[in-house]
């Protein structure tokens, strides 16, 4: 029988101690969280240019007004259903008012399935924006909020698609990051996806 060597019980151990922080390292909010409440994204759904809700957005990246010609930017909003339940649904202790959630904010990132990822230049750049949202366990909550914001429309590359040919267009992935904290003031978080198109669409 052999015994291991000291040198062999520390590298053992190192090794132990680097898969610990790996793993730690995969979502510093999730696992700053201590919430025994869980937050899911039901459903996330844009408007196209009638302003019908639909399962994609279609956004016009300007806006010209049919008499006078004057032109302007409009922001596109989209709605948000979330749901918040118990993570231990057995809980002897039941649901209260400190697992309801409150969101207080979300983070747009824009992507492209080609990999042109460049912000500023193959997508808009992402923002920040604040919500005051409270989603009471075990309760579906729909709020709206602003899904690309006027500016963008006034900057590259949307800009570049107001003299772009018809049938040119920017087709991207809006991942939302949804972020806010239970009564206890422990954090959650939850994404949702949606497909959206820019271009000058002629009105």
């Amino acid at each position: 029988m052999t015994h291991p060597t000291p040198f062999r019980t520390r590298l053992g151990w190192a090794a132990l101690a680097a898969a610990v922080v790996l793993l730690s390292a995969c979502n510093p909010v999730e696992n700053a969280s201590q919430s025994a409440t869980l937050l899911k994204v039901v459903s996330l759904m844009g408007f196209d240019l009638k302003g019908s809700e639909q399962a994609y957005a279609l956004s016009d990246v300007l806006t010209q007004d049919p008499t006078t010609g004057a032109q302007s930017w409009i922001a596109d909003p989209a709605k948000v259903t979330f749901s918040a339940q118990l993570l231990d649904p057995k809980s002897i202790n039941g649901a209260s008012p400190y697992n309801d959630i409150l969101i207080t904010r979300y983070i747009v990132t824009f992507q492209r399935a080609d990999g042109k990822n460049a912000q500023g230049i193959d997508v808009p750049y992402s923002f920040e924006g604040s919500m005051s949202v409270l989603v009471p366990i075990g309760t579906a909550t729909t709020a709206t909020f602003i899904l690309v914001r006027e500016v963008a429309k006034q900057e590259p590359p949307l800009l570049n698609l107001k003299d772009a040919n018809p049938g040119d267009g920017i087709y991207a992935t809006a991942k939302v990051d949804f972020y806010g904290h239970d009564g206890a003031n422990k954090l959650v978080k939850a994404t949702g996806y949606l497909s959206v198109t820019f271009a000058n669409y002629g009105n």
